[in-house]
């Protein structure tokens, strides 16, 4: 029988924590700590990350954050901004001893619910939001077996991109990522996040986050923030101009994601989140991959029922509609203020 002392953490706790993320076979890119130093910095969000001890020997981990919003309600979430979350333990018993906590304290903090981002049913008994789904597929290590795998129709798109003479290069360019990312996500009418959210998440990760560029005639079309964990390329942060859509510049994009990972070594991709029967659900079935269910999981605290604060919810569809028509300036200036309680 494990037993654990349960405390938060200290800014001295990031080198345990990581080293016990690196050695737990269900850890995923937002364990790590840096998420910890990228959210305070960028958003000035209050973090409680919570750490399972015996001895001083580490048995476990949980990353919580608290986003309050007078617009948007009040949460703790395990974790906000990322697909996945929840506690890592050494045993299950140390993982329920951390989500008990977590309990606790969202009730000493009269939060509106807990959300921990789990990635299977977790609790059957806790409030589910069954509206996301994830896509993750083995790759080949080479370019030609990875390329028959992708179906016929889709397969043609890539190839369009190729004949229209698409260049993609990697590099360092947060402000040429960011230029491309705002205009897109106006587009879809979501506030954007704020440029030096990117430029840390660059800092902090380093060769762990990097940036795709895709250029036509000398123009810049699309560009993706991807994150590299283990065996595993998590393309996150993707945008195109409208330019982009007579070249195929998102499909070839996401090709050329796919050659670099090999170089790389990657033999995971994952295409990340989308909401059921969006567009880009589809977008990500016609690559071949199949939807996994995630189980977002609530304990409500206040909160009569789950925070719904997602475009799929009706009451933000006059906003979204309206944000579409923004100037991308406006757009730019008046984004970063609302996104990060958008997490």
């Amino acid at each position: 029988m494990t037993e654990a002392v349960i405390r938060t953490v200290s800014d001295a706790d990031g080198a345990a924590w990581d080293e016990f993320v690196a050695g737990h076979a269900d850890a995923t890119f937002f364990h790590l700590w840096g998420w910890r130093e990228v959210i305070t910095r960028a958003f000035k969000h209050p973090v409680h990350y919570l750490i399972a001890e015996d001895a001083g020997k580490v048995l476990g981990v949980m990353p919580v954050v608290r986003v309050r919003s007078r617009l948007f309600g009040d949460t703790l979430t395990s974790l906000p901004f990322a697909v996945y979350g929840g506690p890592l333990g050494v045993d299950q018993q140390v993982a329920n001893a951390l989500q008990r906590h977590a309990c606790d304290l969202a009730e000493r903090l009269r939060v509106d619910a807990l959300e921990i981002r789990y990635q299977h049913q977790t609790n059957a008994e806790w409030p589910r939001k069954d509206l996301y789904v994830t896509f993750r597929k083995d790759i080949a290590d080479n370019d030609d077996d990875n390329l028959k795998a992708i179906p016929r129709k889709q397969r043609a798109m890539v190839r369009k991109g190729i004949k229209a003479g698409l260049q993609a290069h990697v590099d360092n360019d947060v402000d040429a990522f960011f230029d491309v990312y705002a205009e897109s996500v106006r587009n879809l009418g979501t506030p954007v996040f704020p440029r030096r959210y990117f430029r840390m998440l660059k800092e902090v990760f380093g060769d762990r986050c990097d940036l795709l560029h895709v250029r036509h005639e000398g123009q810049e079309i699309a560009a993706v923030m991807s994150f590299w964990f283990r065996d595993q390329v998590l393309p996150y942060y993707g945008g195109s101009r409208i330019q982009a859509r007579a070249v195929a510049g998102n499909d070839f994009m996401y090709w050329a994601l796919m050659q670099e990972a090999v170089k790389r070594g990657a033999r995971v991709f994952d295409f990340g989140r989308s909401k059921s029967g969006t567009g880009a659900f589809s977008f990500k079935k016609n690559w071949g991959f199949e939807p996994q269910a995630l189980a977002y999981e609530y304990h409500l605290v206040t909160a009569q029922r789950m925070p719904e604060v997602n475009p799929n919810n009706p009451k933000y569809r006059l906003f979204i509609d309206a944000w579409k028509r923004l100037p991308l300036p406006l757009a730019n200036l008046i984004g970063p203020r609302l996104s990060p309680y958008l997490g």
